[in-house]
């Protein structure tokens, strides 16, 4: 029952994308014959769709590659090819994220992004699972992201640890570290300052969080998601390679997928950045959050 739900969500969050874009990748295939004009419009489609001109040129390479080496001839069949070789490219060998508890998730990302709603939906799914989940306010820096986590916990119904406005970010974690210690929380949930990217001093503060966080309790493992928007397209590239500078990001959230008619941003990100995607944004509600299946996402755009 689980699968079925994860793939409708999946389906209504890139029904945008399959129908400006993808949609024309299938009907590609549903030629006669295969020729240069194929592979040219091929790379034209997806280079329009945010998979990125290196990545294209990757993804094409191998489609040809194995059409010439597997003698194929039926455009239907190099579809189904282009199929795998996409679900192979979304299964990086990225960081293992684990599913131990107790366990810190910190999330990262810029302002605007979705990363305070994206706490939300995450909590509540952890209650789903039978969690018991804190949030940590950790973005001090705007008395309104403390406000806005708030609502949101109260929303789910999730306590929050928080300071007052201006208050040292390290400080928050550790109280919600110690917190969780006595509630026997199974998940702390970190916000952060989502500053613009190109901060220096925003990276050097999410640094230190996450030195905190290992000193109050090594043995409580730390998993880093950054949070990016898919309507940015190419420009969410730029931030993942920042924050993964900073703070060695161990998976992907990406939000808005249903606002966007280039979902192949995905694909982008999986190839360049040897990152898992973990979730996707499926909508605005408090439950439109699923877990990432490349499978899934290929048949949903290219069905």
């Amino acid at each position: 029952m689980f699968k079925i739900f994860r793939r409708r969500k999946t389906e209504e969050a890139v029904k945008r994308s399959k129908d400006t874009w993808f949609s024309k990748i299938s009907r590609l295939f549903e030629r006669d014959t295969l020729d240069q004009d194929t592979w040219d419009q091929l790379e034209e489609l997806l280079i329009s769709a945010d998979v990125g001109l290196v990545t294209t040129e990757k993804l094409i390479h191998k489609l040809r590659r194995r059409v010439d080496k597997e003698k194929i001839t039926q455009p239907e069949q190099a579809r189904e090819v282009l199929k795998e070789e996409i679900v192979a490219i979304l299964n990086p060998d990225g960081r293992s994220t684990g599913q131990s508890y107790p366990r810190i998730v910190l999330i990262v990302g810029v302002n605007g992004s979705g990363k305070t709603t994206t706490i939300a939906k995450l909590a509540r799914s952890y209650k789903e699972d039978g969690r018991a989940v804190l949030l940590a306010a950790a973005d001090t820096f705007r008395a309104a992201a403390i406000d806005q986590l708030k609502w949101w916990g109260d929303k789910v119904g999730v306590d929050v640890i928080s300071h007052q406005a201006g208050a040292d970010p390290g400080a928050v974690v550790f109280d919600a570290i110690q917190a969780a210690k006595h509630r026997q929380i199974d998940v702390i949930i970190v916000d952060t300052a989502g500053r613009l990217h190109t901060k220096f001093n925003l990276m050097e503060e999410l640094k230190k969080v996450k030195r905190v966080a290992q000193r109050v309790d090594a043995a409580i493992p730390q998993q880093t998601l950054l949070v990016l928007d898919a309507t940015t397209g190419q420009n969410g590239l730029s931030q993942a390679r920042h924050f993964t500078e900073a703070v060695n990001v161990d998976g992907i959230v990406l939000t808005k997928l249903d606002g966007t008619a280039k979902g192949g941003i995905v694909l982008a990100i999986s190839d360049q950045m040897n990152i898992p995607i973990e979730y996707i944004g499926t909508g605005e509600q408090v439950d439109d959050l699923a877990p990432f299946e490349p499978r899934d996402f290929v048949e949903a755009v290219l069905s």
